[in-house]
């Protein structure tokens, strides 16, 4: 009768708040909300980054975009340093991390589930190993698989060309290497957005549920959904609701008689209810 919802996500829209223009065809009592939550945004980034250079940090942070919405996964953290090192005008540090980000991502999804697909030609190829810095063999293994999505591995191979762009010396790196870094870090959040996003289109979600993402019943079972994505969900029924007290989340939740419905089912019995 259960769904595992997704809960824990992380995103930072606050560059797309400093970025949106104000239309004069606004009433002004909009407009002026609108001015004061930038003006507010303005004033966090300051604090957080300083006043020197404080206008070309503004631009770097809204040339960034927005942080994907994703789930918490082993990109997070990371992810958060390259941005914060892009913003301060460290490029080539936020070049190069974005591309060894990648590659531990890489090697974070294989080791983790290579255990899963013992019965597989791949895993022969693969299984006493403990790192992998070839990008080909890797993404290759995890689309045969059928864990990596295929806007995520062409995503992936557009990242593993600007990595080889940047780790084998280039004499033009030293002219291009802020244009080179937001390249790297729009890609690497393709490639979050596709595998990870925590609100999407992607295969394991149950379609057409507004404003949340709940896990099909048979996706479960997916090895990839079952290490990354459970972790992150609570098992809610459809009369499930959320109360927001002492700066978290509280789900209250009844009981529900002993059946198995399918998901076009949950999601109907989920509009009732909310």
């Amino acid at each position: 009768m259960k769904r595992y919802r997704v809960f824990g996500v992380d995103f930072d829209s606050r560059p797309y708040i400093l970025s949106m223009e104000i239309k004069d065809e606004w009433e002004e009592t909009v407009k002026e909300g609108h001015r004061h939550n930038k003006e507010q945004q303005r004033q966090a980034l300051l604090e957080e980054f300083g006043e020197y250079y404080a206008e070309q940090k503004k631009q770097n942070f809204i040339d960034l975009g927005s942080k994907p919405f994703s789930i918490i996964a082993f990109h997070n953290k990371f992810l958060e340093q390259v941005r914060n090192a892009f913003v301060v005008g460290s490029y080539y540090p936020a070049l190069t991390g974005a591309c060894a980000l990648g590659e531990r991502i890489l090697n974070h999804l294989v080791l983790l589930l290579r255990d899963d697909f013992r019965n597989t030609p791949e895993y022969k190829r693969i299984h006493n190993k403990s790192s992998f810095d070839d990008w080909n063999k890797a993404i290759e293994i995890l689309e045969s698989w059928g864990v990596l999505l295929p806007e995520a591995a062409t995503a992936y191979r557009h990242l593993r060309d600007i990595r080889n762009q940047t780790i084998h010396f280039k004499p033009e790196v030293d002219h291009n290497e802020r244009q080179l870094a937001l390249g790297a870090i729009h890609t690497l959040n393709t490639v979050i957005n596709k595998q990870f996003g925590a609100l999407g289109r992607q295969p394991w979600f149950i379609p057409d549920i507004l404003g949340a993402s709940f896990i099909k019943k048979e996706a479960e079972q997916w090895p990839f959904v079952k290490k990354v994505y459970l972790p992150n969900s609570y098992l809610v029924g459809p009369q499930y609701r959320m109360e927001f007290d002492a700066g978290r989340w509280l789900i209250h939740d009844v009981e529900y008689e002993n059946r198995e419905i399918s998901d076009d089912e949950f999601r109907e019995l989920l509009k009732v209810q909310h």
